[in-house]
């Protein structure tokens, strides 16, 4: 029997009840940036009427398309803490590559795996460089997207190289049911990166490397070897849309192609919640903020507005994502 002696257990406490402010923040931060995105949406469809059509969604699904590829690739470098600034240099080579082997009728076959393997190579020297000798991600893709330009502009003899007979210009310029094979591919790779980040081991030591790389390490994954392959992955998305670029150009240009186009990776994946610093983010939320820059660069061409106004514009909705992120990590 009891004593006066014996400690007597508390009740088990109540569950607590979130607050009506907790839900809220809750449900702000499930959706994300999608509130800002459906907004966007309606402004434009009230300043032009040409916005709120099919057609008209479909050409930004097409437009966004190459964005999406590279910022999926993007994600998984962002999830990591790292950063590729080199994927729109890298499109431009694996573009160059595709076009000089499809001029070849004997070896047009390979014009596309050329191009990934270009992508391939490219991200892999980045990954090794980084993990290997561990150099900032940031210094080493920087170099990147100065010295692999120099190479695809060699590649090309700094001319642009055409093809009119391109073997897989399909990619670029067909549908099927009325959608685009540029669509098409960018949404297989959604799907695809998502399944990787998700129901994956090698997603998962994606993650704990973005949170903390020295107790991943201390637990046992091969923090190097991931590295490796997620550069390598950046890379090989970026020779995808060095693909879909040029097939739908007919052409490629070391110079110009793929221009600036590592921001609009970063920004789509910062715009769709991930950390800088790594550890948090999803593909979904990628693929709202590329739809954003989407959305904004149509609708800002439709009302009119002249091209240099669009490249301010998508300069301080950078500055507004890494502000973004900030405020997120603070909070």
């Amino acid at each position: 029997m009891p004593t006066d002696a014996d400690p007597i257990a508390p009740p088990p406490a109540a569950p607590a009840v979130p607050t009506a402010r907790a839900r809220i923040q809750t449900g702000l931060a499930t959706a994300g940036m999608l509130p800002v995105l459906i907004a966007l949406c309606l402004v434009f469809s009230v300043a032009n009427g040409r916005f709120a059509t099919l057609q008209n969604a479909i050409v930004i699904l097409q437009q966004t398309s190459v964005n999406l590829v590279l910022a999926c690739g993007m994600t998984f470098v962002i999830l990591t803490g790292g950063i590729d600034l080199s994927v729109g240099a890298i499109l431009a080579a694996a573009a160059m590559a595709g076009l000089i082997v499809s001029l070849d009728p004997s070896i047009a076959i390979f014009a596309i795996p050329a191009a990934l393997a270009v992508g391939a190579g490219f991200g892999l020297l980045n990954g090794i460089l980084i993990a290997g000798i561990r150099l900032p991600p940031f210094i080493v893709t920087l170099g990147g997207l100065t010295a692999i330009r120099g190479v695809a502009r060699l590649m090309g003899g700094d001319r642009t190289v055409f093809n009119s007979d391109l073997p897989y210009a399909v990619i670029g310029n067909d549908s099927i049911w009325g959608i685009p094979w540029l669509v098409i591919i960018a949404l297989s790779v959604v799907l695809m990166s998502w399944f990787v980040l998700r129901r994956t081991v090698f997603g998962r030591y994606v993650y704990a490397i973005g949170g903390n790389a020295e107790a991943a390490r201390l637990a046992g994954i091969k923090v190097g070897f991931i590295l490796v392959l997620v550069y390598g992955l950046s890379g090989i998305l970026a020779g995808l849309g060095g693909v879909m670029a040029s097939a739908r150009l007919f052409a490629a240009n070391g110079q110009q192609l793929g221009m600036m186009y590592e921001l609009d990776a970063v920004a789509a994946v910062i715009l769709g919640g991930a950390s800088l610093f790594g550890g948090a983010g999803s593909v979904w939320g990628t693929v709202v903020g590329a739809l954003i820059i989407g959305v904004l660069t149509n609708g800002l061409i439709l009302v009119g507005v002249s091209d240099v106004w669009q490249f301010i514009t998508k300069g301080l909705i950078i500055i507004a994502a890494v502000a973004l992120d900030r405020f997120r990590n603070r909070r």
